[in-house]
């Protein structure tokens, strides 16, 4: 049972919303417009506000309900459990076998997967990017910034062990994936 949960929680993360939302209702693919990332923040440059917001909650919620049922359903079986199936829900996102392995950078993702883990850390990483948003208006910024700031956060709180290396690993990756953002912020072409 528990392994069936992890696998169904890969491939909900997994499912490709940016590429869906913008496939089904505007006959595109949003991988060859604007920064040609299958995400919310792409979504929302190259569409608009609504089919952004609307794929930053299904990226959100692909992270958080893995976690938020697995505590239901798993709570006598340890707490490691909720923590791999968000794990494994970010892993999706960001490499979802539905694109060739060539998913979103797993942001929104992530942030759902610690809002229900820890959602004080959630919302201090949260409060972190819009700051970092507002001051800087460039949210790979802001979505570096509050990468970093959550495993401090939660060595802070002192958090399980486990979530604390989880949340290492995620803002390295996240770092890895706005690579190219990183350059343009450097070059200041970024926007």
């Amino acid at each position: 049972m528990i392994l069936l949960f992890l696998l169904i929680s890969f491939l909900l993360g997994s499912i490709p919303t940016a590429y869906l939302i913008s496939k089904i209702f505007y006959n595109i693919d949003i991988r060859k417009y604007g920064s040609h990332n299958p995400g919310a923040t792409n979504v929302w440059r190259v569409l608009g506000k609504l089919p952004g917001i609307i794929t930053f909650i299904f990226d959100f919620s692909k992270g958080f309900f893995p976690v938020f049922i697995s505590i239901k359903l798993f709570s006598d079986a340890g707490s490691y459990i909720p923590v791999i199936s968000g794990f494994l829900a970010i892993l999706g996102h960001i490499w979802t076998p539905f694109l060739s392995f060539r998913g979103g950078k797993g942001v929104a993702t992530s942030l759902g997967v610690f809002f229900g883990l820890n959602p004080l850390a959630a919302i201090i990483s949260l409060t972190v990017f819009v700051i970092v948003l507002f001051i800087t208006k460039l949210v790979a910024l802001g979505s570096i910034s509050a990468a970093i700031t959550l495993p401090i956060v939660l060595f802070i709180l002192k958090e399980q062990l486990i979530i604390k290396y989880i949340s290492i690993i995620l803002a390295v990756v996240i770092i890895i994936r706005h690579k190219s953002n990183i350059t343009k912020i450097i070059k200041g072409t970024e926007n």
